[in-house]
């Protein structure tokens, strides 16, 4: 037996032949074979492509450096050596200021450009509120659903008692056709839903921005539960008609803190693709959630999605910085799937009549809360200091949950108000409600420069995810703003 070893890339070549001392005649046929080794492909090997790789890396960036800093370096050093040796008294000329300013320049572009790292910028935002036909009230919610047919009296008595004690007023917004008598909720429904909030955010944020479609050179899109094909990045793609090379990615089924890993992902794009503009869109269909049926766990959700979207315009550029809102700051992220517990807490399924819904075990409050003092340490130890976040923005699922959140972290009323007002106005609109409820902290004009925001969402998985936000400037209420 030949043993080869695999860490080497080696061809065999095989050269058989007769063996002399047998014949046809004798009733066998035996055979030699001779097996020797060929010179590698070097055009297939996988190692030259890792040369190539890093030798057009070297190339792009630190060649250029390398070949231009001893030239600068010897016409900078001859130029001092020229007026070391020259009267202390004596002045340089025009020509010689004129050359050592630019040769300054020259070497402090050159640093910030390839040496120091690119930040990321939140130029802006903008949240989408629905026209208000869409409005629902807790009791009209009650009405829609009895008059709808899906519900029996018992499961109509339990969404009356979530709904008195969830936290959200009477101003949220619902697609009616949930509650249509005898429809089935279809894939065009969804489309429909995701189309609207999606398009109002992108458009009020291109208005904001003055920001043209073909400048977009990343697209993020994430959605929980609804996932079609084209996908929804694609339907932005289309209906703005973005460029024909967007570097182009949808999220799905990550939950109320996707929206956070899609930040994450923009920020690592605009480190491949510089001085890119980045689009991230975060919303959730909500009548593609909806449960009409009798399972107590699949209904708790009916009671708190809304609907809503939110757009946000990033970039790494430096020329950008002073146009924008907020710097990125940190940003962690946690997964605490490898738990049975956190896995099977939040999950999509059918009941066994085949209605599909969103389901909340009776452990998802705890599994939601796991990691989230993991956070706050970490957050804490990084600033070195315990009062680390002038504003906090935790996404509003439900009060029950709000509240916990303040207990564990010690938190004050004053940080818990976008959170609790947000969910009062507008509900548990997923991924997007931590913008929401940024710009509520806008429209109240508190945000001043150089304060720190605090975003935290967490969602099925159970995943944990925050990221903290620098104003670079007084934020006063924009216009428009969902909050008007």
């Amino acid at each position: 037996m030949a043993i080869i070893d695999h860490n080497e890339v080696r061809q065999l070549e095989a050269e058989i032949k007769n063996n002399n001392s047998s014949t046809p005649k004798d009733g066998s046929v035996y055979f030699s074979i001779k097996v020797r080794p060929t010179l590698p492909d070097f055009l297939t090997s996988i190692s030259l492509r890792y040369v190539k790789l890093g030798f057009g890396y070297l190339i792009c960036r630190w060649f250029y450096i390398l070949m231009i800093a001893p030239i600068v370096l010897l016409i900078f050093g001859a130029e001092i050596w020229k007026h070391i040796r020259q009267d202390l008294s004596t002045k340089c000329d025009l020509m010689d200021a004129f050359f050592l300013v630019g040769l300054f320049v020259l070497i402090l572009c050159v640093y910030l450009y390839y040496l120091v790292p690119r930040s990321t910028y939140l130029l802006d935002f903008a949240c989408y509120r629905p026209p208000d036909d869409l409005k629902i009230s807790k009791v009209e919610f009650i009405e829609l659903a009895r008059k709808s047919g899906y519900f029996s009296e018992a499961s109509i008595g339990y969404q009356r008692r979530v709904l008195k004690k969830c936290g959200i007023g009477d101003e949220s917004y619902m697609p009616r056709i949930v509650f249509k008598p005898d429809h089935k909720i279809t894939l065009n429904d969804g489309r429909e839903e995701a189309a609207m909030v999606m398009f109002g955010a992108i458009n009020e944020l291109f208005a904001k921005t003055k920001i043209r479609p073909k400048d977009i050179g990343i697209l993020v899109v994430n959605c929980g539960v609804l996932n079609t094909t084209p996908s929804l990045s694609s339907m932005v793609i289309n209906h703005f008609k973005l460029r024909n090379n967007v570097q182009s990615f949808n999220i799905g089924g990550m939950g109320c803190s996707a929206g956070i890993i899609a930040i994450d992902m923009a920020k690592d794009l605009m480190k491949a693709y510089p001085g890119s503009y980045a689009l991230v869109v975060s919303t959730e269909a909500v009548s593609y959630t909806w449960y009409k049926g009798d399972h107590l766990d699949k209904l708790f959700p009916n009671c708190f999605y809304r609907m809503g979207a939110a757009a946000m315009l990033l970039s790494s550029s430096r020329q950008h910085r002073w146009r924008a809102k907020y710097e990125l700051h940190q940003l962690l992220r946690t997964h605490h799937g490898v738990l049975d517990k956190s896995f099977k807490s939040i999950r999509v399924e059918e009941d066994e009549e085949g209605r599909q819904g969103v389901c909340v075990s009776k452990d998802a409050i705890e599994a939601l809360l796991l990691p989230v003092s993991q956070h706050n340490d970490f957050f804490s130890n990084q600033m070195k200091s315990k009062t680390v976040f002038e504003h906090i923005c935790i996404v509003a699922t439900s009060k029950k949950v709000l509240d916990e959140m303040q207990r564990r972290l010690g938190l004050g009323d004053e940080h818990m108000e976008a959170s609790r007002k947000t969910l009062e106005r507008f509900g548990n609109t997923s991924s997007s409600s931590v913008w929401y409820e940024l710009a509520y902290l806008e429209s109240t004009s508190k945000i001043k420069s150089g304060d720190r925001i605090w975003q935290i969402a967490f969602g099925s998985g159970i995943k944990c995810n925050s990221v903290i936000w620098k104003a670079l400037k007084n934020v006063g209420s924009p216009i428009p703003s969902p909050w008007d």
